[in-house]
């Protein structure tokens, strides 16, 4: 189970500031392409159930991830995730033909088979997906990400930060964007959320 705090921030001018206050506790910069597949009849969303391919840096490496029953409630996020590797040369050929996906082996993509009853003659489809520039940072103990997240409909922004003590993080987080006069609320909708939609919330 993934625990996450996830605070949106208003706009690039919020973004901007909180990148700034954090630079000096800056570690590193993720170039995030993230890719997603269903069956043609959404047989995994209607299981509440997602399958992400996401490219790293442009396509070093490749995560095959499957998130399942998701929640988000006051700006905490609970789902059920589960991640492997995969040769990204792999992970090119499922996008630009998405049956080879259910042909790979893959712990993760067994398991789409095995407990979502998604085979061969049911099939896949890409459904499309989003750019994410991710920057992390070390501070107070914690582990910051900072997303800037390009749908083709517009840009969103957000702060997130996976922990076990979700609510003890909320709070130190938003006092320090309360004394910055950094404009956010709670995370209503996941990134999947939000590009199915195809609107900004």
């Amino acid at each position: 189970m993934e625990v996450e705090v996830k605070l949106r921030l208003k706009d690039s001018a919020a973004h901007q500031q909180l990148v700034s206050l954090l630079s000096p506790f800056h570690v590193k910069t993720l170039d995030q392409h993230n890719l997603f597949f269903d069956t043609p009849t959404s047989s995994l969303s209607s299981q509440r159930t997602v399958l992400r391919l996401r490219f790293f840096d442009k396509d070093s490496h490749c995560i095959v991830c499957l998130k399942s029953k998701p929640t988000l409630i006051n700006g905490v996020s609970r789902v059920e995730e589960d991640e492997e590797e995969i040769d990204p040369i792999i992970g090119k050929d499922c996008v630009e033909n998405a049956s080879k996906l259910l042909a790979t082996e893959s712990r993760v993509v067994k398991r789409v088979k095995e407990e979502f009853g998604v085979g061969d003659e049911v099939g896949l489809v890409c459904l499309g997906g989003f750019e994410n520039l991710r920057e992390v940072y070390e501070w107070k103990g914690l582990k910051l990400e900072v997303d800037e997240t390009k749908y083709s409909f517009g840009t969103s922004y957000e702060v997130e930060c996976e922990s076990a003590d979700p609510e003890g993080v909320k709070r130190v987080l938003e006092e320090f964007l309360n004394e910055n006069g950094i404009d956010y609320k709670y995370s209503e909708m996941t990134k999947f959320a939000v590009f199915r939609a195809g609107k900004l919330p």
